[in-house]
């Protein structure tokens, strides 16, 4: 029975991951979250889907590096982790992270340096295995700052660099570093894109996305697949054209 870790497991994403670990076969899942009656309610559901499987729940502080560090080996403690998937973030309002640095400062700390500390944390116990896979949710925001969503962006691209150079660190063992980079995707948290009238992919479809895809060990998992293709040619984009872009 796979040893599966969600960080940040009450996100809408993480959770339908989860949903399609468990109906694929039983699991042990570790489920960390902030919040712990939401972090219940998210086990519940999972043990009435998967009897058969094994559901715990942890909290801890996203923010905290002490609080990363001992949730971290208190897991590993527990049982070998065979998967690790770093899901926890929090989409920042740009207007107010220009005003205020200290709501600036937030959104960095929750979606950039929380995440690559999970990472860091976990790439110890399972290096010294040699065995596991540690899957960190990026985003297509990550690959070009723009004005509309820098801060976010920001932070999603340290996450970028990081997995990259754990990636290489990594190599030559067999723990592999998955980077997952969704596109808007129709959660709780992009309410308010929505609202505006953004495409959103369905959540379902990616999580089933990043699922075949921290199975298949890829480096790099773009979803929908398209991402792949708009940002290619965002990042390519002259600066004067891209300068004269309202996004």
């Amino acid at each position: 029975m796979q040893h599966i870790v969600i960080i940040g497991a009450t996100s809408a994403m993480a959770e339908h991951c989860a949903r399609v670990w468990v109906q694929a076969a039983p699991a042990r899942l570790t489920l960390v979250g902030r919040d712990e009656s939401r972090t219940h309610r998210v086990a519940d559901d999972l043990r009435v889907r998967s009897p058969q499987s094994h559901v715990q729940v942890m909290t801890t502080d996203f923010v905290n590096a002490a609080a990363i560090q001992h949730t971290v080996q208190a897991i590993a403690a527990l049982a070998p982790v065979d998967v690790v998937l770093i899901a926890h973030g929090a989409l920042s309002d740009q207007a107010a992270c220009q005003d205020d640095v200290l709501a600036c400062d937030a959104a960095l700390q929750v979606n950039g340096v929380s995440p690559v500390l999970f990472a860091e944390a976990f790439a110890k116990p399972m290096v010294a295995a040699n065995h596991g896979t540690i899957a960190i949710i990026g985003s297509v925001a990550g690959d070009r700052g723009r004005k509309t969503n820098y801060v976010y962006g920001a932070a999603k691209g340290l996450v970028s660099r990081y997995a990259q150079g754990m990636q290489h660190r990594l190599a030559n063992t067999n723990v592999k570093v998955v980077l997952i980079k969704p596109g808007p995707t129709d959660t709780p948290m992009t309410s308010d894109l929505k609202a505006k009238g953004q495409k959103m992919a369905s959540v379902e479809q990616v999580a089933q996305d990043i699922v075949k895809g921290i199975a298949a060990g890829k480096p790099v998992v773009y979803t929908p697949g398209i991402w792949q293709i708009i940002m290619l040619v965002v990042m390519h984009l002259p600066r004067f054209v891209f300068n004269k872009l309202n996004i």
